[in-house]
């Protein structure tokens, strides 16, 4: 028998350390969001069309799928701490590089290759990681620790907003490269020590029990990429295009930036709430619950467009949907051995990811060829529907699984 690692699990310093990678999660996080705030001064700036606007952020998010995957292949095997230490610089130089860009296919690639892959190193990886450190509650830390994502959304987007109009879209990029650099670094530091071997709730990582199957671990993970994928081109909608989506009805993209954090800030109650729920249902029912909700947010674009109404919506929306993305983390982890769990994580995010990549440009497109978003909504409100099908499926094939023994 090979060695079996203790783990302290549930324990105080297990809970500290989540708060710090939460904060350092705060901040990586603008990493998601900046392009989306930017992006009416981007088109402006270099007269482009709505849709090539949106190709930074699809190179973001697919340099954020695609480095989920390698990352988390290679925290399983060497170690969270220097995965992020690595991500981190990345994106400081991704923000940088950027700056100097005089055309979309520049500042796409230095989205993708810096900007999205570092980001992807704070995100997958350290949610397979921070599941490590509990058992009772890991749906609930798993919602912590994603909850960080939006609520970097909520943070970010004014602060963002406000700079681009002071200084312009480059020297916010400079000022976000050194802050990311200066503030994520020293939090990144509690990731060197490893859980220590004592404790009331010590356990044998290799000896927690995992449920069985009604098909092949392959054919899930196949099946929850793809459910993840749909659910995220649904997803995107909204928050990708919030801001300009507001610009275009004369509300200006400053209250767009503000409509985003709302919608943000409520995506983090979504997550803890989730997380919360996860613990109890698991993960799977919670998608299907989530997914539904985000149906019906979605649909509600469709019928107002007055200010209040809007920023009701997307209150609503992001309550709706904000722990649908960490509740997919939590069915791989409840799926699969520990041992592959930072790569298969990293594979489902690569899936949401690549759906919020393609969930960000469609709705770009089909923008220039309108002049408006709502057939954008009802192409969400299709690919919604696709997750509801194939997860519900699936909780139908495990119920009637005998029961083992």
């Amino acid at each position: 028998m090979g060695r079996e690692k203790l783990l302290l699990v549930d324990s105080a310093s297990a809970w500290l350390r989540l708060s710090l990678v939460l904060v350092m999660s705060v901040v990586v996080g603008v990493g998601m969001w900046s392009i989306v705030v930017i992006l009416p001064a981007i088109q402006a700036d270099l007269e482009i069309t709505r849709a090539q606007a949106s190709f930074p952020y699809v190179f973001t998010m697919i340099g954020y799928g695609l480095g989920g995957v390698v990352f988390g292949r290679l925290s399983d095997r060497h170690g969270i701490y220097k995965t992020v230490v690595v991500g981190i610089v990345l994106m400081s130089a991704g923000y940088g590089a950027a700056s100097f860009a005089n055309g979309v296919v520049f500042l796409s690639v230095s989205h993708g290759l810096l900007i999205g892959v570092g980001t992807s190193t704070t995100f997958g990886p350290l949610i397979a990681h921070v599941s490590h450190w509990f058992e009772r509650r890991k749906g609930a830390a798993v919602g912590i620790v994603a909850s960080g994502q939006y609520l970097s959304g909520a943070i970010w987007p004014t602060i963002l907003e406000s700079t681009v109009q002071d200084f312009g879209w480059r020297q916010t990029y400079w000022i976000v490269g050194i802050a990311v650099l200066v503030l994520a670094l020293p939090l990144a530091l509690v990731l060197r020590r490893k859980p220590r071997k004592e404790g009331r709730f010590a356990v044998k990582a290799q000896e927690v029990p995992l449920p069985r199957l009604p098909i092949s671990p392959a054919w899930l993970i196949t099946l929850l990429m793809i459910s993840a994928f749909c659910c995220c081109v649904a997803m995107a909608m909204p928050q990708v295009h919030l801001v300009a989506f507001c610009g275009d009805l004369g509300f200006g993209a400053a209250t767009g930036a503000k409509m985003l954090s709302v919608m943000l800030g409520f995506g983090v109650v979504s997550r803890l709430g989730f997380g919360w729920l996860s613990d109890h249902i698991g993960g799977l029912k919670t998608v299907v619950i989530g997914v539904f909700l985000q149906g019906i947010g979605l649909a509600l674009f469709l019928f107002f467009d007055t200010l209040a109404s809007l920023y009701a919506i997307s209150a609503i929306f992001g309550l709706f949907q904000g722990g649908i993305v960490p509740a997919y983390a939590l069915a791989v982890r409840e799926y699969f051995p520990q041992k592959v769990a930072g790569e298969r994580v990293g594979m489902v995010m690569m899936a949401s990811l690549l759906g919020m990549a393609a969930g960000g440009w469609v709705p770009g497109y089909i923008f220039d060829r309108t002049g408006g978003y709502d057939v954008a909504f009802l192409n969400g409100l299709l690919w919604n529907a696709v997750p509801l099908i194939i997860v519900g499926w699936i909780i139908f094939r495990v119920r009637r699984m005998p029961s083992a023994g």
